[in-house]
């Protein structure tokens, strides 16, 4: 078949590599760096697996900057374009992804249209509706496919699936779970049909708890430190309940990342007119530990903070809602100088703070390091590092 997949992000591209093992795969970007880097064998996200897929795997993988030629005679369409969280809304701005879908009818009536990005409840329902496809304009409905993807590792989570979901149950939803199923290593995914309502629930109450667990570690954590008791000890002896489990529970300034903030934020909003109080409490929670972090912080008196790394996890390349931007915020707010250590950044400001490029000139320049996560680059001033970083791990 012929996929096109739009956008070359974590989620495009590791789809796109995915079902490129058996397909003829176009990957339409509007990036020219990442349609070039593409074209010449080269991930334009940082993803091992992904560079070593395209490097090492014969793929019938091609990249474009023209709309037309990606979407013109392909069999499915995946949409997986970002959805921000506006917060004067209180919704996803899903403008993107109803640009392309209205593009894609334009070039290819015919094609099934799957969508990867993340949407409110009752999205995909009320777009079936919009273009005509409840009525027999087209020929199937358009498909919600969630995504469960960690940054870094997107193409083996895709490769490895804990599960399959498909938001429509017709014959085209089955066929595109099917070829998913056959670009897994795994030798029979778990395959899940809903109608795209419960798929998109699926999607937004996953992420959720996930981001419950990570509040309700901090809590803990937050808890054990103005009472003097050990964290680490109490985390251990919580999580050796096989129940509850070792995973999503090392202590961080709080979930940031991709998914986590505004996912919580669109499920919060979904209940709007439904009896609540955890939702809500989680999405506080972790304004809450930003909070105490900082004021933690501030109680230092430092006269200059040091902010190691702006991303979310090791080896990662995403800096967007990390909860490490809040805690800096809040210390500017107090008048205290903050400096940036961020080797991803091209410019010498961040938010009106100096970035710092040279790693030793920064750990003697900064009177305290705030660091989400400790790595070895911190080793030699840990008495000047700040971290609620326990076990060495992301989660």
């Amino acid at each position: 078949m012929k996929i096109a997949v739009v956008g070359a992000g974590y989620v495009g591209l590791s789809n796109a590599l995915l079902l490129a093992q058996h397909n003829e795969v176009w990957v339409h970007d509007l990036s020219e760096v990442r349609v070039r880097e593409l074209n010449s064998k080269r991930s334009p996200i940082d993803d091992e697996d992904a560079a070593s897929f395209l490097s090492e795997r014969d793929l019938s993988i091609f990249a474009t900057n023209v709309d037309s030629e990606a979407y013109l005679g392909a069999d499915f369409v995946l949409v997986a374009t970002p959805t921000n969280y506006d917060a004067d809304t209180m919704q996803f701005d899903t403008s993107s992804v109803e640009s392309v879908v209205s593009r894609v009818l334009e070039i290819n009536p015919e094609a099934t249209i799957v969508i990867r990005s993340t949407v409110p409840v009752g999205f995909t329902k009320n777009l079936n509706s919009r273009f005509g496809y409840q009525n027999g304009l087209h020929e199937s409905e358009i498909i919600f496919c969630p995504e469960f993807l960690r940054e870094g590792q997107a193409l083996h989570d895709n490769l490895y699936p804990s599960r399959i979901v498909i938001g429509g149950g017709s014959e085209k939803g089955r066929s595109f779970a099917e070829l998913l199923s056959q670009g897994s290593l795994l030798e029979n995914p778990e395959v899940i049909y809903t109608s795209p309502c419960e798929a998109e629930a699926i999607k937004l109450f996953s992420n959720t708890y996930l981001a419950m667990r990570v509040a309700y570690f901090n809590e803990l954590d937050t808890y054990a430190q103005v009472h003097g008791l050990d964290s680490k000890q109490i985390i251990a002896g919580v999580c050796a309940d096989s129940r509850i489990g070792d995973y999503y529970n090392n202590p961080s300034f709080g979930y940031g990342g991709y998914c986590l903030p505004k996912d919580t934020k669109q499920l919060l909003a979904n209940y709007r007119d439904v009896p609540q109080n955890l939702i809500r409490a989680i999405v506080d929670s972790n304004t809450t530990r930003k909070d105490y972090v900082a004021d933690s912080i501030i109680n230092l008196r430092p006269r200059v903070v040091g902010i190691y790394r702006l991303t979310m996890k090791v080896g990662a390349g995403n800096f967007r809602s990390s909860a490490i931007q809040g805690i800096m915020k809040r210390v500017k707010a107090r008048g205290i100088e903050v400096i940036v250590y961020e080797p991803l950044m091209e410019g010498d400001q961040f938010f009106n703070s100096s970035v710092e490029k040279n790693l030793a000139t920064f750990k003697s320049q900064a009177d305290v390091i705030l660091a989400n996560r400790v790595t070895s680059d911190l080793h030699d001033v840990l008495d000047k590092v700040y971290s609620r970083d326990l076990f060495g791990k992301d989660a």
